[in-house]
């Protein structure tokens, strides 16, 4: 069995790259404020023009009317330092002034700032409070943190059914972190009965996207010819795959994986890699 080797899954994703940043503002937002047009707007276009300043003014403008927007806007441009000083107290008060008005973009990041003690104490009680809000409202970061959450028994009762729910309505949505975590649970019996065709499902809907961890975990499937017929080809592409973007276990499970291959074969996995592109 090629797992005996010595090839490495990768478990899970953790909340603290999950943060939603500035695109937010075209997508939906929840709050019931109508936000101020005129310096909402100007604020927009001040940003796209990197005239950062600017932009802080009229976002500080609109966030003092109300504008939930606006305020997610000045939290991040306070946790990145883009036209003010890096202030993460600050970007945890504009946080919390947005997601009080339902905001869930601020929600999730409520949670991963409480979840990583950044601007606050960290609290992982607190943290899936905020991804819970968020959450409910359909926010697929905040689903997938959740079911984090859930998986590891952090804030919450350690729950693999619960962490299954929540992946789920992420990786429903299309989101890739959730599509593995998923495809992980039911490799390995984990809140639902152990299905290798349907991990190799879930991690090939996050590897076409071009998600590293699922590329190593989907090479390791087909290396071990679990959930697919054993295919060291495939398996050695998508270590390829994962490799080319740094990631460390793809690397590692990709020379494993060379010593049982031909040279006609390991051509070919290096062709499939050259010419694969994401879904």
């Amino acid at each position: 069995m090629f797992g005996a080797m010595g090839l490495v899954v990768v478990l899970v994703m953790t909340p603290a790259n999950a943060l939603a940043f500035l695109p937010a503002w075209v997508a939906g937002t929840s709050s019931a404020q109508q936000d101020q047009p005129d310096a909402f707007s100007r604020g927009i276009d001040a940003y796209n023009q990197s005239a950062f300043e600017e932009a802080v003014r009229w976002f500080r403008l609109a966030a003092d009317q109300g504008s939930a927007r606006a305020q997610f806007n000045l939290a991040v441009m306070y946790r990145t330092g883009r036209g003010v000083p890096q202030d993460q107290v600050e970007a945890a008060r504009f946080y919390r002034l947005a997601a009080n008005q339902g905001h869930m973009g601020a929600q999730n990041s409520l949670g991963i700032i409480y979840d990583n003690g950044e601007g606050v104490a960290r609290d992982s009680v607190e943290a899936a409070s905020w991804y819970t809000l968020a959450a409910d409202q359909g926010h697929a970061t905040a689903q997938n943190n959740l079911g984090v959450m859930h998986r590891d028994g952090r804030g919450v009762p350690q729950n693999d059914g619960a962490a299954v729910r929540w992946f789920r309505l992420a990786a429903d949505q299309g989101f890739a972190d959730a599509q593995n975590n998923l495809g992980f649970l039911h490799a390995n019996g984990r809140g639902v009965p152990q299905n290798y065709v349907e991990a190799v499902r879930w991690y090939r809907l996050a590897a076409d996207q071009g998600f590293a961890d699922a590329q190593n975990n989907l090479g390791v499937m087909y290396g071990d010819g679990q959930g697919v017929p054993q295919n060291y080809v495939e398996a050695y592409k998508w270590f390829n795959l994962a490799a080319a973007q740094s990631h460390g276990n793809g690397a590692t499970n990709r020379d494993l994986i060379l010593d049982l291959m031909t040279p006609a074969q390991i051509a070919e996995g290096q062709r499939f890699a050259a010419d694969w592109r994401p879904r």
